[in-house]
Protein backbone atom coordinates (compact mmCIF):
# COMPACT_ATOMS: atom_id res chain seq x y z
CA UNK A 1 0.00 0.00 0.00
CA UNK A 2 1.27 3.43 -0.96
CA UNK A 3 -1.21 5.56 0.96
CA UNK A 4 -2.41 6.27 4.47
CA UNK A 5 -4.40 3.86 6.60
CA UNK A 6 -7.49 6.13 6.50
CA UNK A 7 -9.51 6.10 3.27
CA UNK A 8 -12.16 8.79 2.75
CA UNK A 9 -15.58 7.94 1.33
CA UNK A 10 -17.13 10.32 -1.22
CA UNK A 11 -20.77 9.27 -1.53
CA UNK A 12 -22.50 10.17 -4.79
CA UNK A 13 -25.80 8.34 -4.23
CA UNK A 14 -27.70 11.64 -4.47
CA UNK A 15 -26.00 12.66 -7.71
CA UNK A 16 -24.70 9.75 -9.81
CA UNK A 17 -26.97 7.32 -7.96
CA UNK A 18 -30.01 9.43 -8.80
CA UNK A 19 -28.99 9.23 -12.45
CA UNK A 20 -30.05 5.57 -12.35
CA UNK A 21 -32.68 5.19 -15.10
CA UNK A 22 -36.13 5.54 -13.59
CA UNK A 23 -34.99 7.16 -10.33
CA UNK A 24 -36.11 10.63 -9.27
CA UNK A 25 -35.95 11.96 -5.72
CA UNK A 26 -37.78 14.93 -4.22
CA UNK A 27 -35.77 17.50 -2.24
CA UNK A 28 -37.19 16.11 1.03
CA UNK A 29 -36.26 12.55 0.06
CA UNK A 30 -32.73 13.67 -0.79
CA UNK A 31 -32.49 15.34 2.60
CA UNK A 32 -33.66 12.18 4.37
CA UNK A 33 -30.99 10.14 2.59
CA UNK A 34 -28.35 12.79 3.32
CA UNK A 35 -29.11 12.63 7.04
CA UNK A 36 -28.70 8.86 6.94
CA UNK A 37 -25.42 9.14 5.00
CA UNK A 38 -24.17 11.62 7.58
CA UNK A 39 -24.98 9.24 10.45
CA UNK A 40 -23.34 6.47 8.43
CA UNK A 41 -20.14 8.51 8.50
CA UNK A 42 -19.38 9.32 4.86
CA UNK A 43 -16.78 12.06 4.50
CA UNK A 44 -18.36 13.83 1.51
CA UNK A 45 -21.97 13.83 0.31
CA UNK A 46 -22.34 14.86 -3.31
CA UNK A 47 -25.80 16.33 -2.95
CA UNK A 48 -26.57 16.81 -6.63
CA UNK A 49 -26.00 18.65 -9.90
CA UNK A 50 -27.68 22.03 -9.23
CA UNK A 51 -27.71 23.40 -12.78
CA UNK A 52 -30.05 20.62 -13.94
CA UNK A 53 -33.28 21.90 -12.35
CA UNK A 54 -34.92 24.14 -9.76
CA UNK A 55 -35.78 21.09 -7.67
CA UNK A 56 -32.15 20.02 -7.74
CA UNK A 57 -31.06 23.46 -6.52
CA UNK A 58 -33.60 23.24 -3.69
CA UNK A 59 -32.49 19.75 -2.71
CA UNK A 60 -28.79 20.63 -2.64
CA UNK A 61 -29.51 23.84 -0.69
CA UNK A 62 -31.58 21.93 1.90
CA UNK A 63 -28.73 19.51 2.47
CA UNK A 64 -26.04 22.23 2.52
CA UNK A 65 -27.98 24.16 5.17
CA UNK A 66 -28.77 21.14 7.37
CA UNK A 67 -25.61 21.45 9.46
CA UNK A 68 -24.37 17.95 8.71
CA UNK A 69 -20.88 16.86 9.71
CA UNK A 70 -20.01 15.61 6.22
CA UNK A 71 -18.56 17.88 3.57
CA UNK A 72 -21.39 18.74 1.15
CA UNK A 73 -20.44 18.89 -2.53
CA UNK A 74 -22.23 19.85 -5.73
CA UNK A 75 -21.30 18.92 -9.29
CA UNK A 76 -20.55 21.59 -11.90
CA UNK A 77 -19.23 21.55 -15.43
CA UNK A 78 -16.20 23.75 -16.13
CA UNK A 79 -18.60 26.59 -16.88
CA UNK A 80 -19.29 29.87 -15.08
CA UNK A 81 -23.07 29.41 -14.76
CA UNK A 82 -22.69 25.89 -13.38
CA UNK A 83 -20.18 27.00 -10.77
CA UNK A 84 -22.18 30.09 -9.78
CA UNK A 85 -25.29 27.94 -9.33
CA UNK A 86 -23.43 25.35 -7.26
CA UNK A 87 -21.86 28.02 -5.03
CA UNK A 88 -25.25 29.69 -4.52
CA UNK A 89 -26.58 26.58 -2.75
CA UNK A 90 -24.10 27.02 0.11
CA UNK A 91 -22.05 23.86 -0.45
CA UNK A 92 -18.50 23.69 0.91
CA UNK A 93 -17.12 21.80 -2.10
CA UNK A 94 -17.65 22.20 -5.85
CA UNK A 95 -16.87 19.16 -7.98
CA UNK A 96 -15.75 20.64 -11.30
CA UNK A 97 -15.40 18.40 -14.34
CA UNK A 98 -14.47 18.44 -18.00
CA UNK A 99 -13.74 15.54 -20.35
CA UNK A 100 -10.17 14.76 -21.36
CA UNK A 101 -10.55 11.79 -23.74
CA UNK A 102 -10.26 12.47 -27.46
CA UNK A 103 -13.61 10.79 -28.11
CA UNK A 104 -15.36 13.24 -25.75
CA UNK A 105 -13.37 16.24 -26.90
CA UNK A 106 -14.12 15.61 -30.57
CA UNK A 107 -17.68 14.28 -30.45
CA UNK A 108 -19.17 16.02 -27.41
CA UNK A 109 -17.26 19.21 -26.59
CA UNK A 110 -15.84 20.10 -30.02
CA UNK A 111 -12.65 21.23 -28.28
CA UNK A 112 -8.97 20.72 -28.87
CA UNK A 113 -6.80 19.35 -26.11
CA UNK A 114 -5.31 22.79 -25.47
CA UNK A 115 -8.77 24.38 -25.24
CA UNK A 116 -9.92 21.76 -22.72
CA UNK A 117 -6.78 22.28 -20.63
CA UNK A 118 -7.23 26.07 -20.62
CA UNK A 119 -10.93 25.70 -19.71
CA UNK A 120 -10.16 23.33 -16.84
CA UNK A 121 -7.53 25.65 -15.37
CA UNK A 122 -9.70 28.74 -15.85
CA UNK A 123 -12.71 27.35 -14.01
CA UNK A 124 -10.80 25.66 -11.23
CA UNK A 125 -9.32 29.10 -10.50
CA UNK A 126 -12.80 30.65 -10.78
CA UNK A 127 -14.30 28.17 -8.32
CA UNK A 128 -11.43 28.67 -5.86
CA UNK A 129 -12.10 32.42 -5.93
CA UNK A 130 -15.42 31.66 -4.23
CA UNK A 131 -13.68 30.18 -1.19
CA UNK A 132 -14.83 26.57 -1.65
CA UNK A 133 -12.96 23.30 -1.77
CA UNK A 134 -12.53 22.13 -5.36
CA UNK A 135 -12.34 18.55 -6.51
CA UNK A 136 -11.54 18.32 -10.22
CA UNK A 137 -12.64 15.36 -12.33
CA UNK A 138 -11.17 14.54 -15.73
CA UNK A 139 -14.24 12.91 -17.24
CA UNK A 140 -13.43 9.71 -19.16
CA UNK A 141 -9.92 9.85 -17.72
CA UNK A 142 -9.37 6.14 -18.26
CA UNK A 143 -9.77 6.46 -22.05
CA UNK A 144 -7.61 9.58 -22.19
CA UNK A 145 -4.05 9.78 -23.43
CA UNK A 146 -2.05 9.35 -20.22
CA UNK A 147 0.51 12.08 -20.93
CA UNK A 148 -2.23 14.57 -21.76
CA UNK A 149 -4.30 13.51 -18.73
CA UNK A 150 -1.35 14.13 -16.42
CA UNK A 151 -0.73 17.49 -18.08
CA UNK A 152 -4.32 18.53 -17.31
CA UNK A 153 -4.12 17.25 -13.73
CA UNK A 154 -0.87 19.16 -13.16
CA UNK A 155 -2.50 22.26 -14.60
CA UNK A 156 -5.52 22.17 -12.30
CA UNK A 157 -3.29 21.31 -9.35
CA UNK A 158 -1.21 24.42 -10.01
CA UNK A 159 -4.46 26.38 -10.39
CA UNK A 160 -5.48 25.53 -6.82
CA UNK A 161 -7.53 22.34 -7.00
CA UNK A 162 -7.64 20.69 -3.58
CA UNK A 163 -7.85 17.17 -4.97
CA UNK A 164 -8.33 15.42 -8.29
CA UNK A 165 -10.59 12.57 -9.33
CA UNK A 166 -9.93 9.84 -11.89
CA UNK A 167 -13.27 8.62 -13.31
CA UNK A 168 -13.60 5.34 -15.17
CA UNK A 169 -16.64 6.87 -16.83
CA UNK A 170 -17.68 3.86 -18.90
CA UNK A 171 -16.21 1.12 -16.72
CA UNK A 172 -13.58 -0.15 -19.16
CA UNK A 173 -10.63 -0.57 -16.78
CA UNK A 174 -9.39 -3.74 -15.13
CA UNK A 175 -7.54 -3.77 -11.79
CA UNK A 176 -3.99 -4.08 -13.18
CA UNK A 177 -4.53 -1.24 -15.64
CA UNK A 178 -6.12 0.89 -12.91
CA UNK A 179 -3.20 0.27 -10.56
CA UNK A 180 -0.75 1.32 -13.25
CA UNK A 181 -2.65 4.49 -14.13
CA UNK A 182 -3.07 5.67 -10.54
CA UNK A 183 0.60 4.93 -9.86
CA UNK A 184 1.60 7.22 -12.74
CA UNK A 185 -0.76 9.98 -11.56
CA UNK A 186 0.46 9.60 -7.97
CA UNK A 187 4.06 10.13 -9.11
CA UNK A 188 3.12 13.22 -11.12
CA UNK A 189 1.02 15.25 -8.68
CA UNK A 190 1.10 15.94 -4.94
CA UNK A 191 -2.58 16.64 -4.12
CA UNK A 192 -4.94 13.83 -2.98
CA UNK A 193 -6.43 11.46 -5.55
CA UNK A 194 -10.04 10.25 -5.69
CA UNK A 195 -11.30 7.34 -7.78
CA UNK A 196 -14.74 7.10 -9.43
CA UNK A 197 -15.54 3.74 -11.07
CA UNK A 198 -18.52 2.55 -13.08
CA UNK A 199 -19.62 -1.08 -13.18
CA UNK A 200 -20.20 -1.82 -16.86
CA UNK A 201 -18.04 -4.98 -16.69
CA UNK A 202 -18.74 -5.68 -13.02
CA UNK A 203 -15.32 -4.40 -11.97
CA UNK A 204 -16.15 -1.10 -10.24
CA UNK A 205 -15.31 -2.31 -6.73
CA UNK A 206 -12.21 -4.23 -7.86
CA UNK A 207 -10.94 -1.21 -9.78
CA UNK A 208 -11.62 1.10 -6.83
CA UNK A 209 -9.62 -1.17 -4.53
CA UNK A 210 -6.80 -1.37 -7.08
CA UNK A 211 -6.73 2.44 -7.14
CA UNK A 212 -6.43 2.50 -3.34
CA UNK A 213 -3.55 0.02 -3.56
CA UNK A 214 -1.81 2.41 -5.96
CA UNK A 215 -2.29 5.45 -3.74
CA UNK A 216 -5.81 6.86 -4.12
CA UNK A 217 -7.00 8.34 -0.80
CA UNK A 218 -10.71 8.79 -1.54
CA UNK A 219 -13.28 6.49 -3.16
CA UNK A 220 -16.45 7.64 -4.91
CA UNK A 221 -19.27 5.17 -4.38
CA UNK A 222 -23.03 4.82 -3.98
CA UNK A 223 -25.37 2.93 -1.68
CA UNK A 224 -26.40 -0.37 -3.34
CA UNK A 225 -24.11 0.44 -6.28
CA UNK A 226 -26.71 2.71 -7.91
CA UNK A 227 -25.74 4.84 -10.89
CA UNK A 228 -25.77 5.29 -14.65
CA UNK A 229 -26.19 2.11 -16.69
CA UNK A 230 -24.74 -0.76 -14.60
CA UNK A 231 -24.09 1.56 -11.67
CA UNK A 232 -21.14 2.72 -9.58
CA UNK A 233 -18.85 1.10 -7.05
CA UNK A 234 -21.00 -0.12 -4.16
CA UNK A 235 -20.26 1.66 -0.88
CA UNK A 236 -21.02 -1.39 1.21
CA UNK A 237 -18.68 -3.62 -0.81
CA UNK A 238 -15.88 -1.05 -0.96
CA UNK A 239 -16.01 -0.27 2.76
CA UNK A 240 -16.22 -3.86 4.00
CA UNK A 241 -13.42 -4.91 1.62
CA UNK A 242 -11.22 -2.08 2.86
CA UNK A 243 -11.89 -3.01 6.48
CA UNK A 244 -11.75 -6.80 6.23
CA UNK A 245 -9.46 -7.56 3.29
CA UNK A 246 -7.06 -4.63 3.25
CA UNK A 247 -6.86 -3.68 6.91
CA UNK A 248 -7.75 -0.08 6.08
CA UNK A 249 -9.89 2.32 8.10
CA UNK A 250 -12.80 4.53 7.10
CA UNK A 251 -15.13 6.75 9.11
CA UNK A 252 -18.09 4.52 8.24
CA UNK A 253 -20.20 3.07 11.07
CA UNK A 254 -20.66 -0.27 9.34
CA UNK A 255 -23.53 -1.32 11.60
CA UNK A 256 -25.69 1.29 9.84
CA UNK A 257 -24.94 0.01 6.33
CA UNK A 258 -28.02 -2.21 6.01
CA UNK A 259 -30.30 0.53 7.34
CA UNK A 260 -28.94 2.93 4.71
CA UNK A 261 -29.37 0.30 1.99
CA UNK A 262 -33.01 -0.32 2.89
CA UNK A 263 -33.80 3.41 2.99
CA UNK A 264 -32.25 4.08 -0.41
CA UNK A 265 -33.99 1.04 -1.90
CA UNK A 266 -37.36 2.22 -0.55
CA UNK A 267 -37.04 5.82 -1.71
CA UNK A 268 -35.60 5.04 -5.15
CA UNK A 269 -37.83 2.05 -5.84
CA UNK A 270 -34.78 0.02 -6.93
CA UNK A 271 -34.97 -3.43 -5.35
CA UNK A 272 -31.65 -4.88 -4.23
CA UNK A 273 -30.96 -8.24 -5.89
CA UNK A 274 -31.18 -11.07 -3.33
CA UNK A 275 -27.61 -12.28 -3.93
CA UNK A 276 -26.07 -8.80 -3.71
CA UNK A 277 -22.97 -8.82 -1.51
CA UNK A 278 -23.35 -7.43 2.04
CA UNK A 279 -26.90 -6.03 1.73
CA UNK A 280 -28.76 -8.59 -0.43
CA UNK A 281 -31.46 -10.56 1.38
CA UNK A 282 -29.52 -13.79 0.85
CA UNK A 283 -26.11 -12.41 1.83
CA UNK A 284 -26.35 -14.10 5.23
CA UNK A 285 -28.94 -16.75 4.38
CA UNK A 286 -28.09 -20.47 4.44
CA UNK A 287 -29.87 -23.61 3.23
CA UNK A 288 -27.22 -26.26 2.52
CA UNK A 289 -27.05 -28.85 5.28
CA UNK A 290 -23.24 -28.95 5.10
CA UNK A 291 -23.09 -25.17 5.42
CA UNK A 292 -25.58 -24.86 8.26
CA UNK A 293 -23.88 -27.65 10.23
CA UNK A 294 -20.56 -25.85 10.06
CA UNK A 295 -22.17 -22.46 10.56
CA UNK A 296 -23.95 -23.47 13.76
CA UNK A 297 -20.70 -24.83 15.22
CA UNK A 298 -18.52 -21.91 14.07
CA UNK A 299 -19.99 -19.10 11.91
CA UNK A 300 -16.61 -18.38 10.27
CA UNK A 301 -16.78 -21.74 8.49
CA UNK A 302 -19.18 -20.26 5.91
CA UNK A 303 -19.34 -16.54 6.68
CA UNK A 304 -16.39 -14.21 5.92
CA UNK A 305 -17.70 -11.57 8.30
CA UNK A 306 -20.22 -11.32 11.11
CA UNK A 307 -23.62 -10.15 9.80
CA UNK A 308 -24.00 -7.89 12.86
CA UNK A 309 -21.07 -5.81 11.58
CA UNK A 310 -23.34 -4.45 8.83
CA UNK A 311 -26.58 -4.46 10.81
CA UNK A 312 -27.74 -7.90 9.65
CA UNK A 313 -28.72 -11.26 11.16
CA UNK A 314 -27.99 -14.69 9.68
CA UNK A 315 -30.96 -16.87 8.83
CA UNK A 316 -31.57 -20.45 7.73
CA UNK A 317 -33.89 -21.56 4.92
CA UNK A 318 -35.79 -24.85 4.91
CA UNK A 319 -35.47 -26.65 1.56
CA UNK A 320 -34.21 -29.74 -0.23
CA UNK A 321 -30.58 -28.86 0.56
CA UNK A 322 -31.30 -28.49 4.28
CA UNK A 323 -29.84 -30.80 6.89
CA UNK A 324 -30.99 -31.85 10.32
CA UNK A 325 -28.83 -29.28 12.13
CA UNK A 326 -30.37 -26.38 10.21
CA UNK A 327 -33.93 -27.63 10.57
CA UNK A 328 -33.37 -28.23 14.29
CA UNK A 329 -32.13 -24.63 14.67
CA UNK A 330 -35.23 -23.33 12.85
CA UNK A 331 -37.52 -25.41 15.04
CA UNK A 332 -35.75 -24.10 18.14
CA UNK A 333 -36.48 -20.55 16.94
CA UNK A 334 -40.14 -21.53 16.68
CA UNK A 335 -40.01 -23.04 20.21
CA UNK A 336 -40.80 -26.52 18.86
CA UNK A 337 -39.12 -29.42 20.65
CA UNK A 338 -38.69 -32.69 18.75
CA UNK A 339 -37.05 -36.08 19.28
CA UNK A 340 -34.35 -37.38 16.95
CA UNK A 341 -36.88 -39.61 15.19
CA UNK A 342 -39.36 -36.74 14.75
CA UNK A 343 -36.59 -34.48 13.43
CA UNK A 344 -35.59 -37.12 10.88
CA UNK A 345 -39.20 -37.33 9.65
CA UNK A 346 -39.55 -33.54 9.44
CA UNK A 347 -36.32 -33.24 7.45
CA UNK A 348 -37.48 -35.98 5.05
CA UNK A 349 -40.76 -34.15 4.43
CA UNK A 350 -38.98 -30.83 3.93
CA UNK A 351 -36.67 -32.40 1.33
CA UNK A 352 -39.60 -34.06 -0.44
CA UNK A 353 -41.39 -30.74 -0.81
CA UNK A 354 -38.16 -29.06 -1.89
CA UNK A 355 -37.67 -31.66 -4.62
CA UNK A 356 -41.09 -30.67 -5.95
CA UNK A 357 -39.95 -27.07 -6.30
CA UNK A 358 -41.87 -25.72 -3.32
CA UNK A 359 -40.46 -22.62 -1.54
CA UNK A 360 -40.93 -23.41 2.14
CA UNK A 361 -41.81 -20.71 4.64
CA UNK A 362 -41.67 -20.76 8.43
CA UNK A 363 -45.40 -21.47 8.40
CA UNK A 364 -44.83 -24.49 6.12
CA UNK A 365 -42.17 -25.84 8.46
CA UNK A 366 -44.40 -25.39 11.48
CA UNK A 367 -47.26 -27.11 9.66
CA UNK A 368 -45.01 -30.09 8.88
CA UNK A 369 -43.89 -30.21 12.51
CA UNK A 370 -47.51 -30.01 13.71
CA UNK A 371 -48.38 -33.00 11.51
CA UNK A 372 -45.40 -35.07 12.66
CA UNK A 373 -45.96 -34.22 16.33
CA UNK A 374 -49.75 -34.46 16.07
CA UNK A 375 -50.16 -31.16 17.89
CA UNK A 376 -52.76 -28.40 17.57
CA UNK A 377 -51.48 -25.12 16.15
CA UNK A 378 -50.70 -22.37 18.64
CA UNK A 379 -52.97 -19.41 19.17
CA UNK A 380 -52.11 -16.51 16.90
CA UNK A 381 -50.79 -13.27 18.40
CA UNK A 382 -52.23 -11.28 15.48
CA UNK A 383 -55.64 -12.04 13.97
CA UNK A 384 -57.35 -10.31 11.04
CA UNK A 385 -60.86 -9.13 11.90
CA UNK A 386 -61.73 -6.94 8.91
CA UNK A 387 -60.18 -5.43 5.79
CA UNK A 388 -61.62 -2.57 3.74
CA UNK A 389 -59.97 -1.17 0.61
CA UNK A 390 -60.97 1.82 -1.50
CA UNK A 391 -59.36 2.48 -4.88
CA UNK A 392 -60.15 4.11 -8.19
CA UNK A 393 -58.76 6.15 -11.07
CA UNK A 394 -59.32 9.48 -9.29
CA UNK A 395 -58.88 8.54 -5.65
CA UNK A 396 -55.83 7.62 -3.59
CA UNK A 397 -55.89 3.89 -2.77
CA UNK A 398 -56.72 3.57 0.92
CA UNK A 399 -56.87 0.53 3.19
CA UNK A 400 -58.31 0.12 6.68
CA UNK A 401 -57.37 -2.98 8.65
CA UNK A 402 -58.85 -4.15 11.96
CA UNK A 403 -56.65 -6.56 13.90
CA UNK A 404 -56.66 -8.32 17.24
CA UNK A 405 -53.29 -8.22 19.03
CA UNK A 406 -53.39 -10.69 21.91
CA UNK A 407 -57.14 -10.16 21.99
CA UNK A 408 -57.06 -6.35 21.93
CA UNK A 409 -58.58 -4.61 18.89
CA UNK A 410 -56.66 -2.10 16.78
CA UNK A 411 -57.72 -0.27 13.63
CA UNK A 412 -55.05 1.12 11.30
CA UNK A 413 -55.41 2.88 7.95
CA UNK A 414 -52.96 4.01 5.26
CA UNK A 415 -52.77 5.16 1.66
CA UNK A 416 -50.48 3.74 -1.01
CA UNK A 417 -49.72 3.56 -4.72
CA UNK A 418 -52.18 0.68 -4.98
CA UNK A 419 -54.52 -1.35 -2.76
CA UNK A 420 -51.87 -3.93 -1.82
CA UNK A 421 -49.34 -1.22 -0.98
CA UNK A 422 -51.92 0.62 1.14
CA UNK A 423 -52.94 -2.55 3.01
CA UNK A 424 -49.34 -3.60 3.73
CA UNK A 425 -48.47 -0.08 4.90
CA UNK A 426 -51.45 -0.12 7.26
CA UNK A 427 -50.28 -3.37 8.83
CA UNK A 428 -46.69 -2.10 9.01
CA UNK A 429 -47.94 0.94 10.91
CA UNK A 430 -49.11 -1.42 13.64
CA UNK A 431 -45.83 -3.32 13.29
CA UNK A 432 -43.89 -0.19 14.31
CA UNK A 433 -45.02 -0.83 17.87
CA UNK A 434 -44.14 -4.51 17.69
CA UNK A 435 -40.40 -4.22 17.12
CA UNK A 436 -40.67 -2.12 13.94
CA UNK A 437 -41.62 -5.11 11.78
CA UNK A 438 -41.31 -4.31 8.08
CA UNK A 439 -41.88 -6.13 4.80
CA UNK A 440 -38.47 -7.22 3.47
CA UNK A 441 -39.55 -9.23 0.41
CA UNK A 442 -42.81 -9.77 -1.48
CA UNK A 443 -43.70 -12.22 -4.26
CA UNK A 444 -47.01 -12.76 -6.04
CA UNK A 445 -47.69 -15.81 -8.25
CA UNK A 446 -50.85 -16.83 -10.10
CA UNK A 447 -51.35 -20.55 -9.51
CA UNK A 448 -54.47 -20.98 -11.68
CA UNK A 449 -55.63 -19.34 -14.90
CA UNK A 450 -58.43 -16.91 -15.70
CA UNK A 451 -59.62 -13.66 -14.16
CA UNK A 452 -60.59 -15.55 -11.00
CA UNK A 453 -57.12 -17.08 -10.68
CA UNK A 454 -55.85 -18.01 -7.26
CA UNK A 455 -53.04 -15.73 -6.18
CA UNK A 456 -50.24 -17.05 -3.97
CA UNK A 457 -48.36 -14.41 -1.99
CA UNK A 458 -45.04 -15.12 -0.27
CA UNK A 459 -43.52 -12.58 2.11
CA UNK A 460 -40.44 -12.14 4.22
CA UNK A 461 -40.70 -9.80 7.20
CA UNK A 462 -37.92 -8.37 9.35
CA UNK A 463 -37.77 -6.55 12.67
CA UNK A 464 -35.44 -3.81 13.95
CA UNK A 465 -33.02 -6.43 15.29
CA UNK A 466 -32.67 -8.15 11.92
CA UNK A 467 -34.76 -11.21 12.86
CA UNK A 468 -36.66 -12.56 9.83
CA UNK A 469 -39.66 -14.79 9.19
CA UNK A 470 -41.41 -16.01 6.05
CA UNK A 471 -45.03 -16.83 5.31
CA UNK A 472 -47.41 -17.60 2.48
CA UNK A 473 -51.14 -17.21 1.75
CA UNK A 474 -53.45 -18.07 -1.13
CA UNK A 475 -56.72 -16.36 -2.12
CA UNK A 476 -58.72 -15.35 -5.20
CA UNK A 477 -58.33 -11.75 -3.94
CA UNK A 478 -54.62 -10.85 -4.07
CA UNK A 479 -55.14 -8.01 -1.58
CA UNK A 480 -56.57 -10.44 0.97
CA UNK A 481 -53.79 -12.93 0.22
CA UNK A 482 -51.20 -10.20 0.74
CA UNK A 483 -52.71 -9.15 4.06
CA UNK A 484 -53.03 -12.73 5.30
CA UNK A 485 -49.43 -13.51 4.34
CA UNK A 486 -48.18 -10.35 6.04
CA UNK A 487 -50.08 -11.11 9.25
CA UNK A 488 -48.89 -14.72 9.24
CA UNK A 489 -45.32 -13.55 8.74
CA UNK A 490 -45.64 -11.14 11.65
CA UNK A 491 -47.07 -13.92 13.80
CA UNK A 492 -44.10 -16.13 12.96
CA UNK A 493 -41.69 -13.33 13.80
CA UNK A 494 -43.41 -12.44 17.07
CA UNK A 495 -43.35 -16.08 18.14
CA UNK A 496 -39.63 -16.23 17.42
CA UNK A 497 -39.11 -13.05 19.45
CA UNK A 498 -41.06 -14.48 22.37
CA UNK A 499 -38.64 -17.39 22.59
CA UNK A 500 -36.05 -14.81 23.64
CA UNK A 501 -38.37 -12.08 24.98
CA UNK A 502 -41.38 -13.70 26.70
CA UNK A 503 -43.22 -10.39 26.83
CA UNK A 504 -43.82 -8.53 23.56
CA UNK A 505 -44.69 -4.89 24.19
CA UNK A 506 -47.86 -3.81 22.43
CA UNK A 507 -48.58 -0.36 20.97
CA UNK A 508 -51.14 2.02 22.42
CA UNK A 509 -54.60 1.37 20.92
Amino acid sequence: MKNSEMIKIFDTTLRDGEQTPGVGLTPDEKLEIARTLDRLGVDTIEAGFPITSKGEIEGVRLIANEGLRAEIAALARAHKTDIDTAVSTGVKCVHVFIATSDIHLQHKLNMTRDEALQTAVKYVKYAKEHGVQVEFSAEDACRSDTEYLIKVLQGVSDAGADRIDIPDTVGVMHPVAMYNLISKVKNAISIPISIHCHNDFGLAVANSLAAVEAGAERVHCTINGLGERAGNASLEEVVMSLHNLYGKKTNINTRLIYEASKLVSRLTGIVVQPNKAIVGENAFGHESGIHTHGLLNMPLTYEPLEPELVGRKRWIQAGKHAGSHGIKAMLDQLAISVSDAQLKEIVARVKDLGDKGKRLTDADLESIADTVLGRVGEEKILQLVDLSVMTGTKSMPTASVKLLVDGKAYVVAETGVGPIDAAIKAIQKLGEGLGNIKLADYRLDAITGGTDALGEVSVKVEDKDGLVATAKATNEDVVVASVEAMIEGMNRLLLKRRVVQPKVAMPNP
